[in-house]
């Protein structure tokens, strides 16, 4: 569905490029997330897609069309929600979907049954200006907007950003409906829970991508074991944990530290009860990754 060749953007100014060749393809119908830390390059990556910026080199196929060239057509195709709202405040929420609607040609009631869902919950505040709606409101209207004319490919650029949790959790049921449509859906994102939740992901830093896989197929990639150590204070003494020779890295994870090892040592040896660094209160555990570890062991590794 969408054909990404060594892109490659750097905006005038910058000391490094946004986007450093990079590139991978869609696949028809499935949830594919692009996860990575602000200033990675997924905004820009997005704004080429949805046909508001250009590459500097490189070239995107979405649906054979060159996304460039054939720009015009490909504005058809896609809907985008872009991170930020971007709809009308002074305009109601029913007027926003006209409005909308009529830029493609066609009308809400037209096209209702793909929004029907997630336009329930919006229906009691369809004469409430867009600007006084809820971050998680402004979010589903954000939504409806972009599939009001009925897209084959859906790109969202950090659609969850500052949405409370119950409402990230609704909007990614949402997303696991739309592909059962048979919709494409490429989806940015900060969090690597979100990413867990897709088909396929990319890791992207520093405009590259580092990974690319299904969630279980990144985490199966992850090198070393991984421990889990819990103390009281233990951010206290992390420093000295970090420095120890045993230890290839170690970074805070919620209230616990997450510690792979060099090769020859064991946590016994260092954190077990007569290890180097035994301290009161010391529990370790072998734990599976999540994405975010591996996200955070590619960075290190790219890193030296």
């Amino acid at each position: 569905m969408i054909s990404i060749r060594k892109l490659y953007k750097t905006y005038k100014g910058a000391a490094v490029p946004a986007l450093n060749g990079i590139g991978f393809d869609v696949r028809k119908g499935e949830i594919f997330g692009l996860a990575g830390p602000d200033g990675s390059g997924k905004t820009t990556l997005f704004r080429i897609l949805a046909t508001l910026l250009e590459p500097d080199q490189g070239m995107i196929l979405m649906q054979d069309m060159d996304v460039v060239r054939e720009y015009r057509k490909i504005r058809k195709i896609i809907g985008y929600m872009p991170g930020r709202f971007s709809l009308y405040p002074d305009l109601s929420v029913s007027e926003n979907l006209r409005f909308f609607a009529t830029i493609h040609g066609t009308t809400p009631d037209k096209n209702f049954d793909i929004i029907r869902p997630i336009y329930e919950s919006l229906e009691p505040f369809k004469h409430r200006p867009a600007g006084k709606l809820s971050g998680g409101m402004k979010q589903k209207l954000a939504l409806c907007s972009a599939l009001i004319h009925q897209p084959s490919v859906l790109l969202l650029d950090e659609p969850t950003t500052g949405v409370d949790p119950v409402s990230r959790k609704e909007f990614w049921d949402i997303l696991e409906d739309l592909r059962v449509t048979g919709m494409t859906i490429m989806v940015s994102t900060p969090y690597m829970d979100e990413a867990a939740r897709c088909d396929r992901i990319g890791l992207i830093r520093h405009g590259q991508i580092m990974a690319l896989d299904t969630p279980h197929g990144i985490i199966q990639q992850f090198p070393k074991p991984l421990y889990s150590l819990k103390a009281p204070n233990i951010r206290k003494i992390l420093p000295q944990i970090k420095d120890h020779k045993g230890v290839d890295s170690c970074y805070s994870f919620g209230n616990s530290l997450h510690i792979t090892l060099r090769e020859g040592y064991a946590p016994e040896r260092i954190f077990g009860n007569h290890g180097e660094m035994c301290r009161t209160g010391f529990q370790w555990d072998q734990i599976q990754p999540t994405i975010e570890d591996c996200f955070i062991q590619l960075m290190h590794t790219h890193e030296n």
